[in-house]
């Protein structure tokens, strides 16, 4: 009796190591990315695959991802963030160098989205989708032109714009109108920003990073400050909807996939990330998301009329700057500046 209670523990002890086996985790891969940015097919198409079950965790800022990594650096396998963050998460050592040979989808991207600043070794990271920040217009209500953020902000629109609730966002905007740069954000140029955000925030009706579009089709707002890819979303709903790239000029963006450095899976997480770099599966990011894709073999796969989507591939020549890393404090002087206006204001 004895022998077979032990042979029994001994079973049971086996079965129960096998379910916290390296092969058993393996079947699960955490993401943290952008709201609104993966497709659900995607995701389904991966796990079905490889036999794995792919958890998306979504955030709505660069800050709120690199707060959320910094909590728990061994959750997630996969993060999403945008040029500024990467640079950010390089400088402290935060990303794991990828495995290039293990990604031969890699080819597929142009080479105007590799080694950029924010990675210029192009060690640490894979363009996910590129974009910019412009102004959508619905036509059918307004009827002046507008060209730029100073045309938005009019006391006649007061209570009818919907921008995204991002405050390094909100600062470039202020910034340009000055004539300076989104990365010029010491402190005697934030304050120069301090009166005309103290103008603005007031005629706003609505912040909105998640879904900003939604507030425009359902009629609560006629002006938007929105990501290139809410645009195109409404402009494929209806022509009504011009966008518009900022005259002062715009903030153009690059979001990545990258493996942080206390990555339980790493090797699944390249497995993701190749297949996301298939032309035919970036195509339904594209179709779902239609930003700007660096997958230049998925983009010869969109029609004529997703190509001409004046938000996905914007025409002009409208100066376009990307986010740097301006390092913690300024970061948090930033959201303070911002914090203070809106507590004045609301």
């Amino acid at each position: 009796m004895r022998g077979r209670l032990v042979h029994l523990l001994l079973a049971l002890l086996i079965v129960a190591s096998g379910a916290c086996s390296p092969e058993r985790e393996r079947r699960e891969l955490q993401i943290l990315g952008w709201s609104e940015y993966v497709p659900q097919s995607v995701i389904d198409g991966f796990g079905d695959e490889y036999g794995v079950r792919v958890l998306y965790e979504s955030v709505g800022s660069n800050e709120e991802m690199l707060a959320k990594l910094a909590a728990q650096p061994h959750r997630y396998d996969i993060v999403q963030p945008s040029e500024n963050a990467v640079e950010a998460l390089i400088r402290q050592d935060a990303l794991l160098a990828l495995d290039f040979a293990k990604l031969p989808n890699f080819v597929n991207i142009g080479t105007e989205y590799r080694n950029l600043p924010h990675d210029p070794e192009q060690r640490f990271t894979v363009p996910w989708m590129a974009g910019t920040v412009g102004i959508v217009v619905n036509t059918e209500r307004i009827a002046t032109p507008v060209k730029g953020y100073r045309d938005v902000f009019q006391e006649r629109f007061k209570g009818r714009i919907v921008v995204l609730d991002d405050a390094r966002e909100l600062v470039a905007w202020a910034l340009a109108t000055l004539g300076h740069g989104p990365n010029d954000v010491d402190p005697a140029t934030l304050e120069k920003v301090r009166p005309v955000l103290a103008r603005w925030l007031p005629l706003i009706k609505l912040f909105d990073s998640d879904s900003p579009k939604d507030a425009l089709l359902d009629g609560d707002a006629d002006l938007g400050i929105v990501w290139s890819g809410e645009a195109a979303l409404l402009f494929d709903e209806h022509p009504k909807y011009d966008y518009v790239l900022p005259a002062e000029g715009a903030h153009r963006f690059l979001d990545s996939l990258a493996i942080p450095r206390g990555a339980p899976h790493p090797e699944l997480a390249l497995q993701f990330i190749d297949y996301v770099l298939r032309p035919e599966v970036s195509l339904l990011i594209s179709r779902e998301f239609p930003y700007t894709n660096p997958n230049l073999a998925a983009r010869k796969l969109l029609t004529r009329e997703e190509l001409d989507n004046p938000a996905s591939y914007p025409k002009g020549n409208t100066k376009l700057e990307t986010f740097r890393d301006v390092g913690p404090e300024a970061t948090a002087r930033i959201e303070k500046l911002l914090r203070e206006v809106r507590a004045k204001t609301y």
